[in-house]
């Protein structure tokens, strides 16, 4: 067995078809990336181009404050007007820009002409509640069409906002609200998910308690049962859009590139939640192009990313790049396998969903119904799928391809974080696909995997990720603490002047990279390094196994033992037999050293609402210690 541990499946290809390659957006990725990589500035100066700007900027980039870049110097802009205000001049103002249908079946379709004008009459009221440029403004909602109306109208104004995502615990919310110091909360009364009321507003009057900054609460009503309202700070955001102030005209606040657009929690192993800053004027000119590219979208297409809003991928991909590109979206509010196990299946069929954008666990989970659930539905208009959140185990990714994708839809697998603001290491449609591996670095983009001095390493050998030079959405700071953003980012390569991403990944003999997964994911089993993602991949491609985490268990022999958790494919039960069964899978799959000491079989798994297992909680149950910070559990 290589020393490595794994060795990634070099020789499994899937190639796309010409139609595929000539027709894509850019059919020549290694064309584009050379001249990407002789000029980046250029490169970015010419999608800035594409861009509206109430002035030119005087420099594309300003590095003389390292770290702190600043992208666009002396630029004038402003989000909403590049996804909103310069659509409704065009023919583009009849389009679909959302389209929405809520868990209870409930729909509403938003043209650029009526969120335009929805987003200006919420911006005239947050005006009216005396909210000014700079004041920052949290959202805790579902995933409903008034989430991006909120999003924008604080866009337009110049009011940076805080999304936090709409499951999060009253504490969350009240520690993120208090980081933010934000005077103007927007929220919802509940949320549907799997046919029950999440009770929103409840967690809000809590949190509002523990960080009383907190002078106004706007509430959606969105399922209609009895809440506490607050008098004088507790306002319906149906009767404030009533108001004679909520005109469907709205001035649109003049921004420097360089002024905070939205501040984006993400939590760490400790201490307090990072708030990720990022900017006007380089977050509108990193993503678009990457959805544009990456998805080959079209005027025509129906782009479906089943994120939500709450999250990065939500913030780049349902709402900013979409409506930036003039595109259609979908947006779903509840769970993909309620009532039953083909609601997603069903909508791509109702809507005609031409590409769709996903996260593995989601994909996993679907896989423990089989295949005859999505088999019910015309799944036909599809011709791109997606993945995000992390590593995508290859037997996933055949599964999407297989099954939903019918074999004709390229999987683009795309690494990224809350920090890059937009896609970092991605296939193009043109270029040949490998299970498992992100392939290569999207245009403008340059990384390379080192060892712990900055040396690169050899081909599949693991080693830390790296971004090597500075890129338009690039995160600003940590919100509030400079210091923090240093130490985590780029302490341990400043002479290098590196940008560390925290994950662990390795190159293979063809260039490609494999994202094995973040740094304390890495088990070192008797001197061998292995990613969680190897040995989940290895229990995942056995039949009975639908999701696998596993975690190193500190051993005195070999330095980490394997402890593994299986949920297995419905209908199935758990046995000594079967554990031995899939001891004896990995240990061909993957190798001996991999074989994990003890598997459990579990109900559910513990994940971030972003799908991401919090393998950390499940060492830190198994060791008896704190579990730290649980403000992105989802259960």
């Amino acid at each position: 067995m290589a020393e490595q541990g794994f060795t990634p499946p070099t020789s499994e290809w899937y190639h796309p078809s010409a139609d595929m390659v000539e027709g894509a957006n850019v059919p020549d990725y290694e064309a584009v990336y050379n001249l990407a990589l002789q000029d980046p500035e250029a490169f970015w100066a010419n999608r800035a181009e594409t861009l509206e700007w109430y002035k030119r900027w005087d420099r594309v980039l300003d590095d003389s404050r390292k770290p702190f870049y600043k992208w666009f110097v002396g630029g004038k802009t402003n989000m909403a007007l590049n996804a909103l205000d310069r659509h409704v001049t065009t023919w583009r103002r009849n389009k679909l820009a959302i389209i929405w249908e809520g868990e209870d079946g409930e729909k509403v379709t938003l043209s650029y002409w009526r969120l335009w004008q929805e987003v200006n009459k919420f911006a005239n009221v947050l005006r009216g509640m005396g909210v000014a440029k700079g004041d920052r403004v949290t959202i805790y909602m579902g995933r409903v069409p008034e989430i991006a109306i909120a999003m924008l109208a604080c866009a337009k104004i110049g009011a940076p906002h805080s999304v936090v995502y709409g499951g999060f615990s009253e504490q969350a919310l009240a520690s993120r609200i208090e980081d933010a110091q934000s005077k103007v909360l927007i929220a919802c009364d509940g949320a549907w998910l799997r046919g029950k009321i999440v009770p929103l507003k409840d967690m809000v009057d809590e949190a509002v308690q523990r960080s009383p900054v907190v002078e106004t609460v706007i509430v959606v009503k969105r399922t209609g049962h009895d809440i506490h309202m607050e008098p004088g700070r507790d306002f319906w955001y149906h009767d404030l859009m009533a108001l004679p102030i909520a005109k469907t005209e709205a001035e649109t606040e003049v921004m420097d590139a360089e002024d905070p657009l939205f501040i984006l929690y993400t939590s760490g192993t400790t201490g307090k939640p990072k708030g990720v800053l990022h900017t006007h004027g380089g977050y509108q000119v990193h993503p678009p192009p990457t959805l544009a590219w990456v998805f080959d979208l079209k005027e025509e297409d129906r782009w479906w990313c089943a994120a939500d809003p709450g999250w990065i991928t939500g913030h780049s991909y349902i709402v900013y790049a979409p409506l930036i590109l003039g595109a259609t979206s979908i947006i779903y509010e509840g769970a993909p396998t309620y009532p039953n196990p083909d609601r997603w299946w069903r909508i791509v069929a109702d809507y005609g969903v031409t590409i769709l954008y996903t996260a593995p666990t989601a994909i996993r989970g679907l896989m423990r119904f089989g295949e005859a659930w999505p088999n019910r539905h015309d799944l036909s208009s599809l011709r791109l799928l997606g993945s995000v959140g992390e590593p995508i185990n290859p037997e996933a990714w055949r599964w999407y391809h297989r099954v939903i994708g019918k074999e004709a839809c390229p999987i683009i697998d795309t690494w990224w974080q809350t920090e890059t603001g937009g896609f970092m290491i991605t296939p193009l449609p043109s270029v040949g696909l490998k299970p498992g591996s992100a392939t290569r670095p999207f245009p403008g983009i340059q990384v390379d995997i080192v060892d712990d001095d900055g040396n690169p390493v050899a081909t599949n050998e693991d080693g830390n990720l790296v971004i090597k030079s500075p890129w338009p959405s690039m995160i600003r700071t940590v919100y509030g603490d400079d210091d923090r953003f240093i130490s985590q980012y780029w302490e341990k390569y400043k002479n290098q002047g590196w940008y560390l991403a925290g994950d662990t990944a390795r190159r293979d003999e063809d260039g490609y990279l494999w994202v094995i997964g973040r740094n304390d994911d890495v088990l070192k089993v008797s001197g061998y390094r292995l990613g969680t993602a190897e040995v989940e991949s290895g229990l995942v491609s056995h039949s009975a196994v639908a999701e696998s985490a596993v975690i190193g268990i500190p051993d005195e022999l070999r330095g980490n033992a394997i402890h593994a958790y299986c949920i297995l494919v419905a209908g199935l039960e758990g046995s000594d037999a079967l554990e031995a069964e899939l001891k004896a899978h990995v240990r061909h799959e993957v190798g001996p050293i991999a074989v994990p000491a003890q598997i459990e079989f579990v109900e559910n798994l513990p994940k971030t609402r972003s799908g991401k297992i919090m393998r950390r909680v499940l060492k830190a149950q198994a060791l008896g210690q704190p579990l730290g910070d649980l403000s992105t559990l989802e259960d």
